[in-house]
């Protein structure tokens, strides 16, 4: 029997913050629930900006020497990916936008039409926080923004959905809402 693998990014500076309790609280029930995770903070990691030169799309690995080939084997090799991106002006942290940019080609590959997914049968876990309280931050499409950035990623790959989190208000927060851990955990059921 093959070992089950989860794929967990953080793509938050806070290691304290809302995010990484969101993050950590999802990588310890899917390690109760049997999977190996591998953990990635992409703000450890060297990851230079896509150049668009687009050679990814033939040969399926970046042309750029840096952590991006780790990820990418990762990505190829876990079951589930867990990603955790705060609000930034109403979408994904930089480093969860360069991340996307440079699995170009990993993640599809180019037709006439419509993207074909290069990662399908892998599902994927999305959590984002923002200051603005709800509902005001998914009417003004501050964390509609980041969750729909990083959903498009997934689903052109081919992925589908276990779960879609999002904690508003953080900036008046000290821990994680009840209702947001429970969310968590349903996902792993």
């Amino acid at each position: 029997m093959s070992q089950k693998m989860v794929l967990a990014i953080l793509g938050s500076p806070h290691s304290k913050g809302t995010n990484a309790a969101m993050f950590n609280h999802a990588i310890q029930k899917a390690e109760e629930a049997g999977y190996t995770v591998s953990r990635i903070n992409l703000y450890e990691k060297h990851i230079s900006y896509c150049t668009g030169c687009r050679t990814c799309l033939n040969t399926r690995k970046c042309v750029l020497k840096d952590d991006i080939q780790d990820i990418s084997d990762l990505l190829q090799k876990c079951d589930i990916v867990i990603l955790a991106s705060p609000v930034y002006w109403a979408n994904v942290s930089a480093p969860v936008k360069n991340l996307f940019d440079r699995l170009l080609g990993v993640a599809m590959e180019e037709t006439s039409t419509f993207p074909k997914p290069r990662l399908k049968g892998k599902k994927y876990m999305l959590m984002t926080s923002c200051n603005t309280p709800a509902p005001f931050s998914w009417i003004f499409g501050q964390s509609r923004g980041a969750i729909r950035n990083m959903d498009e990623f997934f689903k052109t790959a081919g992925m589908k959905p276990i779960g879609k989190i999002v904690c508003t208000n953080v900036s008046k927060r000290h821990i994680l809402p009840k209702s947001v851990l429970r969310k968590i955990e349903k996902c792993w059921k």
